[in-house]
């Protein structure tokens, strides 16, 4: 008796596939993982962080893992704009994606020079409303065509020419550099602040105006830690969550 309870018990240790409600499942050590359709099966595509929470506190995917013997799933925050929702390591020292999410987000014209019309388009459609913002609309809005003037070789220092009244007209100094909030990742943080070198220039067209990027890409750290942050605080209490950036 005693070495056919052994026996058993080493079985149980081995690996074997069996057949439960129709379904294969392969068992190591004790452990079931679902084979067939789930292997291939496409991650769940989504685009906002509220739907992501919504989903892992659904209980959805804690059944996903559950039916897999899984004891954890990853939110990993790739980028600014992107989340993946994974499993841990199974069997196969692989993971399984469970969902995907990517921030919707206009396409900004940034680091080259667009002409007027459109600049203050962009500015007022896809630019949070600021102090920075309010000055440069007024300055691009305004300028007047030819008057852009270069001060010293440093790059940055302008005037130009604006209208200042129904018949007035006032040099100004182009400011420089402006803090301004592009929409730039997941609506549910708060978009970074991004210092710009805000230029102008004369062309053919008329007045053509650009915002080059200041800060070295440092903001998109800032948005990933944020993005981190707000899943953390919208997760605290669920189980088996782990979020990474």
């Amino acid at each position: 008796m005693i070495k056919e309870a052994l026996q058993y018990i080493i079985g149980l240790q081995q690996p074997r596939v069996e057949e439960i409600k129709n379904k294969h499942y392969y068992f190591y050590n004790g452990t079931p993982m679902l084979l067939g359709e789930c292997r291939s099966c496409d991650a769940l595509e989504i685009s906002t962080l509220t739907s992501l929470v919504e989903y892992i506190k659904s209980r959805l995917a804690d059944d996903f893992a559950e039916a897999r013997g899984i004891p954890k799933m990853i939110v990993h925050v790739q980028s600014e704009t992107e989340v993946r929702l994974v499993s841990a390591f199974n069997g196969d020292m692989d993971r399984w994606e469970i969902a995907k999410v990517k921030a919707r987000i206009p396409r900004i014209v940034l680091n080259e020079f667009m002409n007027q019309e459109s600049f203050v388009i962009q500015m007022q459609s896809m630019f949070l409303d600021t102090p920075d913002k309010a000055i440069v609309m007024q300055v691009a809005g305004n300028v007047e065509d030819k008057t852009v003037m270069n001060y010293g070789d440093d790059g940055v220092t302008q005037k130009a020419t604006i209208k200042s009244g129904l018949a007035s007209m006032e040099d100004v100094f182009v400011p420089n550099p402006v803090t301004l909030q592009p929409f730039r990742t997941f609506h549910e943080i708060s978009q970074p602040e991004i210092s710009f070198v805000f230029r102008m220039k004369n062309s053919q067209s008329g007045v053509s105006c650009a915002l080059f990027e200041a800060d070295g890409g440092a903001w998109k750290f800032n948005a990933v830690h944020s993005i981190a942050e707000y899943l953390k605080k919208e997760l605290e209490g669920v189980e088996n969550v782990a979020v990474l950036s």
